[in-house]
């Protein structure tokens, strides 16, 4: 499946060691060049030859009293390489101590088929099994290239499909099926299990590799597979078309059925279930006691207590006080999205009005809430201040991503994240100003740390040169160039003069700004040569002078 794409690999007419460049590279960029060399050479040498050999041993296990208890069997291998091949050049897992290398050999001893064993004892110890992990993206595809399933230019647009179509999410880099799969699943599984099969699936993909190479006739093999092999006469031993399935299908389909998945039963013995909603998923109770599962809960951590306990939760039915200027009922309740407070209900607002939402914070628990604790997340989004420069409202508001600050209130707006909720309530314009006048940071990224020395002036750009600890290690910078400190440079020793020699020297051996002003020249040389053909006029004037003679 993977033969449509090149192998990123080394280029050249030389590939020097590890050692060679030994004294170049830092400790983390050699490790990462020993790797690429070891695997290159490797790919390029023979496979390793070895012999391994499976022993199956039978003991009898005795209780206390000698009688036999039962019959125990065990395993035992060993490996012997005879040729090692690649193996002189790269080993997997050789820079990990935990792992069992690949070159490793365990020799049995000589032993013949019926031997008998010596047995001094037999001890039961306990082991408990995990799970098998979660497929992650990567995983998902290797093991559909196993079934035959997909293409490498369709891999990519299988990952996002069953994601945006709601599926699968993701936790962390693993994938997590949802209820709404698990419905999916029910309905192709029994009604469409033929279409659904690996092997059906890999066979169609063998189909389509021969239409688009020209061996087969795209039209012909699509009228088979919608009307079926014979047409649409559908005679003894045809296969039924698409069309035809699904039609049957939708005759026999519960949808209420195939969308409800039993828990267990409570203490009343009443059926819990689980059922994908509209709205996001919800479990249910009889005829109308529901109540939302929180987003990012997997189905399988659903446990019929944890289902109570969701059930059990307070609802927000019943209002727990009165806002104090508007006089509209105040609600705690819990949704897709978790617990939050809400103001009005379509009974107390206008037909087109919806009630005011706001998230708990992190800390809060939904049955603890009090009418202080609801008005005050109410009072946010926060007017902080004005900015000067726009003239636009600094809010301070909780987003889906935790809180921030923002100047107006458009989408996409300039925004900043607070450290805390504390401050939603306690940001002032200095503070603000502050955090606006910092870089603007991807969601997640870690503020900027402050630099480990400052040094002073640098002489050619004349801006402040300060010393920071980058990705690579330590680095000076004056805002515009970055040198990184070599072999010997201490951080807490280097000099302004020794900074910006590091500096100067960046700037000769990777000067983007000449480059671009060579451009530029070059440009200008062309408009020279414009000019020339304005000599041939001046040379006419001097043959008209040479008439006079």
């Amino acid at each position: 499946a993977q033969e449509a794409h090149e192998a990123i690999r080394p280029a050249g007419e030389t590939f020097r060691t590890p050692d060679q460049v030994k004294g170049e590279l830092r400790k983390d960029e050699l490790g990462l060049y020993d790797l690429i060399w070891k695997r290159t050479v490797a790919s390029q040498m023979e496979d390793a030859v070895g012999r391994t050999i499976s022993m199956r041993i039978v003991a009898e296990a005795r209780a206390d009293g000698g009688q036999p208890a039962n019959e125990c069997t065990f395993g035992a291998s060993g490996r012997v390489i005879t040729f090692p091949g690649y193996l002189k050049a790269y080993v997997e897992d050789s820079d990990d101590d935990d792992a069992e290398r690949d070159d490793a050999e365990s020799v049995l001893p000589p032993v013949a088929e019926g031997d008998a064993l010596p047995t001094p004892a037999l001890t039961a110890d306990g082991h408990t099994t995990s799970p098998p992990a979660r497929f992650t993206e990567a995983s998902l595809v290797k093991r559909m290239e196993e079934l035959g399933i997909g293409r490498p230019s369709t891999y990519a647009s299988i990952m996002t499909t069953i994601q945006d179509r709601g599926y699968v999410f993701k936790k962390g880099n693993a994938l997590v099926p949802t209820w709404t799969a698990f419905a999916v699943v029910n309905v192709l599984e029994r009604q469409f299990g033929e279409y659904v099969d690996y092997e059906f699936t890999a066979k169609m993909e063998d189909d389509l590799d021969l239409i688009a190479v020209g061996e087969e006739d795209r039209v012909p093999y699509l009228k088979r597979f919608w009307f079926g092999d014979d047409g649409t006469s559908g005679g003894p031993g045809a296969r039924k078309g698409l069309s035809v399935v699904v039609d049957e299908a939708l005759e026999k389909v519960d949808a209420a059925e195939v969308n409800t998945f039993p828990l267990g039963m409570d203490e009343n013995g009443e059926m819990v279930v689980a059922k994908p909603g509209r709205y996001g998923p919800y479990v249910k109770r009889g005829e109308d006691d529901t109540a939302s599962i929180p987003e990012g809960l997997p189905p399988d951590e659903l446990t019929l207590d944890k289902a109570l306990e969701l059930l059990a939760a307070p609802k927000g039915d019943e209002p727990i006080g009165e806002h104090p200027e508007s006089g509209l009922p105040v609600y705690v309740k819990t949704g897709r999205y978790g617990p939050y407070v809400q103001l009005g209900d379509q009974d107390t607002l206008p037909p087109d009005e919806k009630p005011k939402m706001e998230s708990l914070l992190k800390d809060m628990k939904p049955e603890e809430v009090t009418l202080d604790d609801a008005l005050r997340l109410l009072s946010l989004p926060r007017v902080v201040g004005t900015d000067e420069e726009t003239g636009l409202p600094v809010l301070a508001r909780n987003g889906r991503y935790g809180p921030y600050i923002s100047k107006g209130d458009e989408k996409g707006a300039d925004a900043r994240s607070l450290e805390s909720e504390e401050e939603l309530f306690t940001v002032d314009m200095a503070r603000a100003k502050a955090l606006f006048a910092e870089p603007k940071r991807r969601r997640g990224q870690a503020a900027p740390k402050p630099p480990l020395r400052e040094l002073g002036d640098d002489p050619v750009s004349e801006k402040p040169v300060v010393v920071k600890d980058g990705r690579f290690g330590p680095y000076v910078t004056d805002g515009e160039t970055n040198a990184s400190l070599r072999k010997g440079d201490l951080v807490e020793e280097i000099t302004i003069e020794r900074a910006a020699e590091l500096l100067q020297i960046r700037r000769e051996t990777n000067p983007p700004k000449k480059k671009a002003g060579a451009r530029k020249k070059a440009t200008k040389k062309k408009a020279a040569k414009k000019k020339t053909a304005a000599k041939k006029s001046v040379a006419k004037k001097k043959a008209t002078k040479k008439a006079p003679e």
